[in-house]
């Protein structure tokens, strides 16, 4: 029996049920009657962390919820919701996340679990918003943390290891517009000699990039609506229509391009939530390297372009802001991440991965819990040295390790 497959198809679950309470009462029976027991989210990551040899839980099906505090300037939202469901109703009442991901697609709970983040040199992680969650503990109790409690910054990015989320409380801003311009054709000298000045020239800036010689093909550059449009960017040019990441991609599924203004939800995201994002059938890597090493690590990457390319579809450099939280990404620093779409290929990607962890260890660059990686535990501890405080941590809630699994438990007692 099987519970199904993750969104790329590279895995099917070995969970041997799946269970979608459809209130916290029937998710607080599931949570105690369970001896193995893993939350489920969008299905977005490319590894096993949400499997098990147990059961899986998806909190998708508890009553939607998405209740403003202006006072506070915070939002809470049901922990399966997906932030492409709860973005127009927060706009419709005048707030804002301060940040999106790649693509609207993913729930709430799954993105804050593993760290995943948007882009902006002053943005942090979707994480770094975290300012309260409601969680079922294993042993089914119904517990609130806030920011400032003890232990909050270990439990947000908890690989799913503390308790089953059932709602989380998000900071908000008043509402904005953003318009989103693309150039195209950067050359790397340019990069190279103004990587601050061009991760600086908007709220949030992505460049794609296929490792070819010629530098990265497209800089999308979303700026807060109101201020000057961009003209220039390094030798690059505007692009004179809407761009796909991917070559020969229709834009249709990306967001609006071409300086047009529009709601933040609009815009942050590349892709749009009634489409099938990026290619669909592929698979990713993500490292994030402290800013103070990416040339270093971009040039140990554009080494590896002929390994690279024959199993590429694109990739992708951004930039995050530092946060507190024990095993986020971008942990005590301000980081440069260096994204891998991969094609649908798991032997060759697989066989690859260590070679590009050997590139990219002598700049502590710290792998993405969700997506796909190869490392040793020397260097998963080098990247996360909060990794052995968050596994006593671990010990203590669920000494049992009825959260655990293979995968997460090979991390934290390596």
């Amino acid at each position: 029996m099987t519970t199904g497959t993750n969104w790329a198809g590279n895995l099917t679950y070995g969970a041997s049920e799946l269970h979608e309470p459809r209130s916290i009462d029937e998710l607080i029976e599931i949570v105690r009657a369970a001896p193995r027991l893993r939350a489920l989210g969008s299905r977005h990551s490319f590894n096993t962390i949400a499997d098990t040899d147990g059961a899986q839980v998806s909190v998708a099906a508890l009553p939607a919820v998405v209740e403003v505090d202006q006072d506070a300037r915070a939002v809470t939202v049901s922990a399966g919701l997906r932030y492409g469901e709860l973005v127009e109703r927060l706009d419709q009442q005048g707030w804002a996340l301060p940040n999106l991901a790649s693509l609207p697609h993913i729930s709430v709970a799954g993105a804050v679990a593993t760290g995943t983040h948007g882009s902006g040199d002053r943005n942090g992680s979707l994480a770094s918003a975290v300012a309260a969650m409601q969680m079922v503990r294993v042993d089914g109790e119904l517990v609130d943390v806030r920011r400032g409690d003890d232990d909050f910054d270990a439990m947000v990015v908890s690989l799913g290891r503390v308790g089953v989320l059932t709602s989380v409380t998000l900071d908000v801003v008043p509402t904005f517009e953003v318009r989103q311009d693309v150039f195209e054709h950067l050359p790397w000298s340019a990069l190279e000699e103004n990587l601050d000045t061009i991760t600086a020239s908007a709220y949030s800036v992505s460049m794609f990039t296929d490792w070819s010689a010629s530098g990265p093909h497209q800089v999308w550059l979303k700026s807060q609506a109101g201020g000057a449009a961009p003209t220039e960017l390094f030798g690059a040019t505007p692009a004179e229509h809407g761009v796909h990441p991917l070559p020969g991609v229709s834009a249709e599924f990306t967001t609006q391009q071409l300086g047009r203004s529009g709601p933040w939800w609009d815009r942050l995201p590349h892709f749009r939530l009634g489409y099938t994002p990026s290619d669909g059938e592929e698979l990713q890597t993500e490292y994030l390297v402290p800013r103070t090493h990416a040339l270093e690590a971009i040039a140990a990457v554009r080494a590896l372009a002929p390994l690279v390319q024959p199993l590429l579809l694109v990739s992708e450099i951004r930039t995050i802001a530092a946060d507190t939280l024990w095993l986020s990404p971008s942990h005590s620093t301000d980081c440069v991440a260096l994204h891998f779409t991969w094609r649908l290929d798991v032997p060759a990607v697989t066989a690859f991965l260590p070679t590009l962890d050997d590139a990219l260890a002598p700049f502590a660059a710290r792998p993405h819990w969700g997506k796909l990686f190869e490392t040793t535990p020397e260097r998963l501890l080098a990247a996360y040295p909060r990794l052995p405080d968050f596994a006593d941590l671990v010990a203590r809630v669920d000494p049992d390790g009825r959260f655990a699994n293979d995968l997460t438990d090979a991390w934290l007692r390596p």
